[in-house]
Parts: C-alpha cells; structure tokens; sequence
C-alpha cells in the first residue's frame, strides 16, 4: 500500500484538474459553434491528462537526479527522493506513460491531420523540458511560462482545432486566460517551495522576485484571465457572470491565505487553486449548454 500511495502522490493529483481545464474551456466552444465532437473531444482530455502524468513523473525523477530535491520538503512527498520508488521504476513510468499519451495522440490525426505528429513531439518534448534537459525551464524563471504555454495555449486550441477544424480569435483569448489560471498553480507552489528551492540553488520567480511579489502577480493573473474572457461571457449571458466573479472572489481569498501562510499549511491551497480553474470551466461549460 505504501507503493502505491507514493505512486498517486507522483501523479499530483490535486493539480490535474489544470489540464482538465483547458479541454473543457475548448470542449465549451466547440458546443458553442456546434462543432462539438464525443470521441476526438474525449481523446483530447486522455492525452492532456497523461501528458501532465508524465510531466510530474518526470518531474520527480530528473530533480532527485539533479539533487534539486532533499528528504523532509515541505511539499508533497516525493517518491523517490524519499526512498518510497526508485528511480528506474520512475523512469520507466515516464516512458510507459509517454507511450500511452502518443498513443492517444496519433488517434487524433484521423480528425485532425498528419500536422498533429509535430504538435505530439513538441508537447512531449515540454513535457520533459520543464525538469530535464541541459536547460530545464522550471530553474530559469519559466515554470510560469512552460505552464501558461503547455496547459493554456496548446490545450485549448488543439482541442478546439481537431473538433473544429479552424482557430478562433475567442479561443485564443480563452487559451491565455486559462494559461494564467495554471500558472497561478505554480506560483503557488514556488511560493511554498522558495526556501527550499533557494537552498538548493534552483531559480523560480519566487526565489528571485520574492514571495509577495508573487501574491501580487497571482491576482493579477486572476483579474486578467477573466478579463480576457469578458466579451465571451457577455455574449453567453450576463447572468453567467456571476461565474468569473466568483472565481476572482475565492482567488483573492486564496491569495490572502497564501500571504499569511508557511511550509505545509499551503499545500491545500495548491489544490484549491487547481480545482478553482476547474470549477470556472465547468461553469463555462454549464453556460454555454443552458
């Protein structure tokens, strides 16, 4: 059992529900313009979910390899670094779960053409450079960046193109507000992890730019992701807007406990972060059917 709880923890479950995100914010234009496809809408979130598996899975395994994670963090457990798993069994679980997600991607060509191979191969390749590579990005103050691209832009827009088969000025608009909502995750999570990351010389936003400077940039990042999205809320219905309003309400809120907050007791905050964007999809979803 313990195995098994420290394989679920690898998988960071409270921060899935970001790549969910993005599939059904793309999931609610394509009901918009009636486009909407089950199977290829269904095989998108497949392959988002795997893909950010992988990307925690690989994650945890090229930190420990880097030294970048010490026993007794105040974040999640991490498998490996404790001992839980090894590192050959992670690795193998990256290149299993990396295979799984191709998989899912190639499916998608018969919908949405053969150009989806070089998508595949950059989203796989971003899914390992956040950790791995002569230059990992979640070091060089671009965690943010990599999550606003990876589980922002890409998500909602491919989603959106192999139902569609066209962009839209609107989803791209959707695609950066989402972006921002996932990078908020991050920023919690740097945040929590500034002293430790310092101490083992890893440079994030937070390290750099100081903790406050990043509860100021989570409500940016809430006030703009909602904005980005005004015009497309109107057009759904103005009693809808209680939805974004709601979502700029609990992330001040969550910004205030982030301020006060230390070590562990911010875990939770990670997730409600994470499940908030959630729920603002859902919403959005919910609208556009009603």
């Amino acid at each position: 059992m313990k195995k098994v709880r420290a394989w679920i923890e690898a998988m960071r479950l409270r921060t899935l529900p970001v790549s969910v995100a993005g599939v059904f914010t793309a999931w609610g234009f394509c009901l918009v313009n009636n486009t909407y496809k089950v199977v290829p809408a269904l095989l998108c979130l497949i392959f988002a979910v795997l893909c950010q598996i992988a990307s925690n899975f690989a994650n945890e395994y090229y930190d420990f390899r880097a030294g970048r994670d010490r026993a007794g963090r105040v974040g999640p457990r991490r498998g490996v670094t404790e001992g839980d798993l090894s590192p050959r069994d992670m690795l193998y679980a990256i290149v299993l779960t990396l295979i799984l997600a191709a998989t899912t991607g190639l499916t998608l060509i018969y919908w949405g053409g053969w150009w989806l191979i070089a998508a595949g191969l950059v989203i796989g390749i971003g899914s390992l450079a956040y950790s791995a590579g002569p230059w990992p990005l979640s070091t060089h103050c671009l965690g943010e960046v990599a999550v606003f691209l990876f589980f922002g832009i890409v998500p909602v827009n491919l989603t959106y193109y192999v139902q569609a088969l066209a962009w839209s000025m609107p989803v791209f608009l959707a695609s950066c507000s989402v972006g921002l909502m996932g990078a908020n995750v991050l920023i919690v999570n740097n945040y929590r992890d500034v002293f430790d990351d310092k101490a083992v010389a890893k440079h994030t936003l937070a390290t750099q730019l100081g903790r406050r400077a990043m509860v100021v940039l989570y409500i940016f990042n809430s006030l703009l992701s909602v904005g980005l999205m005004t015009t497309t809320w109107l057009r759904v219905g103005a009693i809808w807007l209680v939805v974004p309003l709601a979502y700029i309400l609990f992330s001040i809120i969550i910004a205030l406990k982030m301020s006060r907050g230390e070590g562990a007791s911010l875990n939770p905050l990670l997730g409600m972060t994470s499940m908030l964007m959630c729920l603002y999809a859902i919403g959005f979803l919910l609208a556009v059917m009603a």
